[in-house]
């Protein structure tokens, strides 16, 4: 399975996730409002579920899914982990560009 963040790859689990903040919804719910089949929500939710992101709760007939505080955070973590380590990549490699420009050499 992909790193947990590669789930944000995708726009439609994005566009879940963002209706998630908001409050849990069901799939019938959620399909309602996106372009995308009641099927495909439902394939989505399981990817999200997989990696902890989102889980769900029976109420009745039907599950009702929402976000995992904990792991969004750990999700976020993550990110900004990963954001660093680029942030950091870009200044090592704009010092060597200025270096060489300036004739010196590594």
């Amino acid at each position: 399975m992909a790193e947990p963040w590669a789930i944000l790859a995708d726009a439609s689990r994005r566009q879940i996730l963002v209706a998630l903040a908001v409050r849990p919804v069901s799939v019938g719910e959620l399909a309602d409002q996106l372009p995308i089949s009641r099927p495909a929500v439902s394939q989505h939710f399981r990817v999200l579920k997989q990696t902890g992101v989102v889980v769900d709760v029976e109420h009745g007939t039907r599950r009702v899914y929402h976000v995992d505080p904990v792991a969004l955070t750990a999700l976020k973590d993550q990110l900004d982990t990963f954001w660093q380590r680029t942030l950091t990549g870009f200044a090592d490699s704009r010092r060597v560009v200025e270096r060489r420009g300036k004739g010196e050499r590594r």
